[in-house]
C-alpha cells in the first residue's frame, strides 16, 4: 500500500513512523511544498532552543527509514499537484498541513507600518524561505508583544538577546546583523487576561529571568486583580508554578540593565496610534475578571509607545484546495483522522496535526494525534489497495514537471549550510531563500 503524506514537520514524520511501525508492507512518500523537512521544528523553534531543535534527529530518523520517503519541493493545490491527482497516485492521502497562518486583532490600525504578526517576525529570524519582511528592528526602541504564549516568550527574548549569544546559533545573517544592530531598550508583553491564565510553560517563561543585561519587571498591584493570583493553591500545577515566578519576580529589588521585558496583565488592545506615518503606540483598555473566566472592558484606557508591534494571538489553519474545511474552526472536519465531507467518510482521505484538531499543544501532542490517524487508515486498508495504482507516484510527478528534492538534496542543503556557517566564522547557518536552497539541493 502506497501512502502520501502531505506535510514533513511532526506531524507528518509520526504519521509516517506509526504507518511503518504498524504495517510492514506500506510504503509512505512524505511530500513538503518546502525543500526542507522538519516543519515548525526548523522554521518556528526559536534559534536558541538547541535541545527543542536537536528533535530534528529524531524526525530524520523516521525519514531515513527504508520504506519512507522525502519528496521536497512538491506543491499540493494551486501552482502545484491538485489534490483530485494526488488522490489517483496513492491508495491514501494523509493531509498534516498545519496552521499556516496568524489570526489577527481587528482593531484600527493594525495595518500600520511597524506592525507585524509574530509569525512573520519568527520566520525572518528562522530563514523561512517565503518570508520577504525585514526592516522588523529598524529605528525601534520600544516593542509590544501582544499576547502572553510561548511564542511570545520567544520573540521577546530574541529582542533581548545580545549579538554573543544569537552568533552561535543558525540564525540566518542578514537577521543576525539586522538583531545585533538593534536599539530596542523594552520589550512589553501584554495578555487582556490575568497570569494564572497566560498560555506560555514555565521553563520558557524562567528564561527571560536569565538573560544577560535584561531586567523582567511586573507590577505586583496587576497581578493581584487576577484572584487565583492572591491563592494559586487551587491552579493546576503548570499555572501554579507560573505564578510563582511572576509573584517572585514582582518582590524582586530592581537590578541594572541596558534592557528591560515587562509583563502586562488584564489589558486589551483597542487601537495602534501612528506617529510618523507608522505605529508610535498602542492603546489598551484595562479589563477585568468577569467571573467566568473571561474578561470584561472597564472603561479605563492606557497608552504603551511602542514603534514596533508583534501580534502573537494564536495560528490559524487555511484551506487547501479540493479538501474540505471547517472556516470557525480552521480545521477539517474529520471522524478520528478520516476526512468527512459533508458528513460522510471520504474513502483514502485522512488528516492529522494542527489541520485536525487546530494549533493546540506542544510538538509532542502531535504522536497521538497522528497516531489515531495512522490507525484509522490501517483499519480501512483491506479496502483502500484495492485501487489500482498507475505506478510509482515520482514517475508521474517527474511527468507533470514537477522535480522533487529527494533525501540527497536536503543533506546536499545542510551540508551547504555548514559551509556557509564556517565562511562566516559561525557554527551551521541557514540559508535563506528559496534560489540558495536549490542551488544547494541540486549542487549548483
Amino acid at each position: 500500500m502506497r501512502v502520501a503524506v502531505v506535510g514533513s514537520g511532526p506531524s507528518g514524520c509520526y504519521t509516517a513512523q506509526s504507518l511503518v511501525q504498524q504495517d510492514p508492507d506500506v510504503l509512505v512518500d512524505v511530500l513538503d511544498r518546502l525543500p526542507c523537512p522538519y516543519g515548525l521544528v526548523r522554521y518556528g523553534v526559536a534559534p536558541d532552543h538547541e535541545k527543542i531543535k536537536s528533535l530534528q534527529n529524531n524526525l530524520r530518523t523516521v525519514l531515513e527509514h527504508e520504506r519512507v520517503r522525502f519528496l521536497g519541493g512538491v506543491a499540493i493545490g494551486p501552482g502545484g499537484i491538485p489534490a483530485a491527482r494526488l488522490r489517483e497516485l496513492y491508495h491514501a492521502v494523509v493531509y498534516c498541513v498545519g496552521a499556516a497562518t496568524d489570526r489577527h486583532l481587528g482593531i484600527p490600525g493594525e495595518d500600520l507600518p511597524g506592525s507585524w504578526s509574530a509569525t512573520e517576525f519568527v520566520s525572518w529570524y528562522s530563514a523561512h524561505p517565503d518570508s520577504t519582511a525585514d526592516g522588523f528592528v529598524a529605528g525601534a526602541r520600544s516593542a509590544v508583544v501582544i499576547g502572553v504564549g510561548n511564542v511570545a516568550v520567544d520573540v521577546a527574548r530574541m529582542l533581548a538577546r545580545g549579538v554573543t549569544e544569537l552568533s552561535p546559533t543558525d540564525m540566518p545573517q542578514p537577521a543576525l546583523t539586522a538583531l545585533a544592530a538593534s536599539r530596542v531598550t523594552d520589550i512589553h508583553m501584554v495578555g487582556r487576561r490575568g497570569p494564572s491564565q497566560a498560555r506560555f510553560t514555565t521553563k520558557e517563561l524562567r528564561e527571560l529571568g536569565s538573560l544577560p543585561g535584561t531586567e523582567v519587571k511586573v507590577r505586583a498591584g496587576e497581578l493581584a486583580l487576577d484572584p487565583a493570583y492572591l491563592d494559586p493553591s487551587p491552579l493546576p500545577a503548570p499555572q501554579r508554578r507560573n505564578v510563582e515566578v511572576l509573584r517572585g519576580w514582582a518582590a524582586a529589588d530592581p537590578r541594572p540593565s541596558s534592557r528591560r521585558i515587562s509583563l502586562r496583565f488584564f489589558l486589551r488592545p483597542v487601537e495602534l496610534l501612528a506617529a510618523g506615518g507608522r505605529v508610535g503606540a498602542v492603546r489598551f483598555e484595562r479589563t477585568a475578571p468577569d467571573g467566568h473566566g473571561g474578561v470584561t472592558g472597564t472603561g479605563e484606557f492606557e497608552e504603551i509607545e511602542a514603534q514596533l508591534v508583534l501580534r502573537s494571538v494564536g495560528y490559524l489553519g487555511v484551506p487547501l484546495e479540493g479538501l474540505p474545511f471547517d472556516p470557525a474552526t480552521g480545521t477539517v472536519p474529520h471522524l478520528a483522522g478520516r476526512v468527512l465531507r459533508e458528513g460522510t467518510v471520504a474513502p483514502g482521505e485522512y488528516a492529522a496535526g494542527w489541520i485536525k484538531r487546530g494549533p493546540t499543544g506542544v510538538i509532542g501532542t502531535n504522536r497521538p494525534c497522528a497516531k489515531e490517524t495512522a490507525t484509522s487508515l490501517l483499519e480501512d486498508a483491506d479496502t483502500l489497495v484495492h485501487k489500482d495504482l498507475p505506478g510509482d507516484p515520482l514517475t508521474a510527478l517527474r511527468a507533470a514537471g514537477v522535480d522533487p528534492v529527494e533525501w540527497a538534496g536536503w543533506c546536499a542543503i545542510e551540508q551547504a549550510e555548514v559551509e556557509l556557517g564556517a565562511s562566516l566564522g559561525r557554527g551551521v547557518v541557514k540559508l535563506p531563500d528559496w534560489q540558495s536552497l536549490l542551488n544547494a539541493a541540486h549542487g549548483i
